[in-house]
């Protein structure tokens, strides 16, 4: 079997790629193992647990109403009609995915593929399935492979109370207490989930904060949150043993916890995730793959075999989703002969808790890290009429900007709907917008997204909502 284009992998990343590839007039060719497309993210991460916490929300903001007056008796969960409805929205995703395939011609191979070499794929059958072949030779392959959860050396027990990111979105059930081993986004978003139905959470980082690496103050109003929301946070604290006593099990812990042993119904591990670029016979190729599993690529995401690309997760953080997306398409473009390289000013992430945070571009805390010359304008959501309408005034909405050129570098947002109105702070720093542009926007009112341009009035210490005179 012989191909143009082969793409290992059928995610975000892997079918972005072969979409725009077909579009494009190539032959493509993509191998997934799994029987549907949508890789982790839409089969067991992004879209599930974003399913799961429009639950959470809606249970959240229906307990906001009681400061209205408004008050609802304690809600009926069917766990099962839960697991149904995130499995049918999963099911509708991966049908359009499947059709897309077909209308663009692209051939999908279920199979497990590794290099031969530099030219040729070896295709081993999932679950012994019957293959018409069980080579492809390619012309230019694409390394879409993604990552995996993390673990904890020695804390590998294998026991179904104890789970991965994976296994706590197929919610076996509503455990009366649940321990997060990690306070990063997954821990907190999937702690938040449980915690809305029912359990009893508790967060353990080994670190003196919770998501590490993210901006103080940024954390600080959703901290707050989830101390009311978990029963138990502890920082500076490790997990040292995991015991499956039959009922529960029984964790011992390293840090300013009493009692050192405690008994959980289960344990969700979440300290990271792992490129998959092991077992792919990568050897028998010139790909160079560094100390941490991850593949070296260029702007044009080509490795250094020059028949073979990679994107996605596999090639390095962050390890997002639409990071993966953009990064395929802008390989295949260069496939095409098209000046296409992967250099974004900014990349967005997002933290689906309640309330969400998003940045983009450079942090405060990078810059301060690097000794960078900044300048912070931030505008408090308790000056908005939209957060105080809506009862959510913990937000907070701040630019980063260059006070030599004005220029906006970044751009940090806490707050309901956070992820959202990220957007428009991407758009300004890819285009190299200047604070007063954003100034000069004109945002709709009652809205969230006037805290963009208020923020930025800030800078100039002219914000309407608030009196903070611009210091010489």
């Amino acid at each position: 079997m012989k191909t143009q284009l082969s793409i290992i992998g059928g995610g975000p990343g892997g079918y972005a790629a072969a979409f725009l590839a077909a579009d494009l007039g190539m032959e493509v060719t993509l191998v997934e193992m799994q029987p549907r497309l949508g890789g982790v993210c839409l089969l067991r991460g992004c879209i599930p647990s974003k399913a799961l916490l429009h639950v959470a929300k809606v249970l959240a903001e229906a307990k906001y109403l009681k400061q209205w007056g408004v008050a609802f008796s304690d809600p009926a969960i069917d766990i099962d009609a839960v697991r149904a409805r995130k499995e049918k929205v999963i099911a509708t995703l991966t049908g359009g995915l499947s059709q897309l395939a077909k209308r663009r011609k692209v051939r999908v191979v279920q199979a497990r593929a590794t290099f031969e070499n530099s030219t040729t794929l070896r295709l081993n059958p999932i679950d012994g399935a019957a293959m018409d072949d069980d080579r492809l030779e390619f012309d230019h392959c694409i390394v879409a492979t993604g990552s995996a959860p993390s673990t904890i050396p020695g804390l590998n027990l294998a026991s179904p109370r104890v789970m991965d990111s994976t296994g706590a979105l197929e919610l076996p059930d509503v455990p009366e207490s649940l321990l997060v081993v990690g306070g990063g986004y997954i821990g907190l978003e999937m702690g938040t989930v449980y915690a809305a139905l029912g359990s009893r959470v508790s967060v353990v980082e080994m670190t003196g904060g919770l998501l590490p690496g993210a901006d103080r103050n940024l954390v600080k109003p959703l901290a707050k949150k989830l101390e009311t929301d978990f029963e138990a946070i502890w920082l500076n604290t490790k997990v040292t043993s995991l015991v499956d006593t039959g009922d529960g099990v029984e964790v011992t812990f390293d840090g300013d916890v009493e009692p050192k042993t405690r008994m959980f119904s289960r344990v969700l591990i979440s300290v990271g995730r792992r490129p998959n670029s092991a077992g792919l016979g990568l050897e028998n190729t010139q790909v160079s793959v560094n100390q941490r599993g991850i593949i070296t690529v260029d702007a044009q995401l080509r490795t250094t075999d020059p028949r073979i690309l990679a994107i996605g997760d596999v090639a390095g953080d962050p390890m997002l989703a639409h990071k993966a997306s953009h990064e395929g398409k802008v390989a295949v473009e260069a496939l095409a002969g098209k000046p296409a390289a992967f250099k974004p000013r900014a990349i967005p992430a997002v933290v689906f808790t309640d309330p969400e945070i998003a940045w983009a571009g450079l942090t405060e805390t990078q810059a301060a890290a690097e000794g960078r010359q900044m300048a912070v304008a931030q505008f408090p959501w308790v000056a908005s009429g939209r957060a105080q309408a809506v009862g959510r005034t913990e937000g907070l909405t701040k630019w980063i900007i260059d006070p030599a050129t004005e220029r906006v570098l970044g751009c940090g947002i806490v707050g309901p709907g956070a992820g959202d109105l990220i957007g428009e702070a991407v758009l300004a720093i890819e285009m190299g917008a200047a604070v007063g542009d954003l100034t000069d926007s004109i945002h709709p009112h009652p809205t969230l997204t006037e805290t963009l341009g208020a923020a930025a009035e800030v800078y100039f210490g002219t914000a309407t909502d608030l009196y903070r005179p611009k210091r010489e």
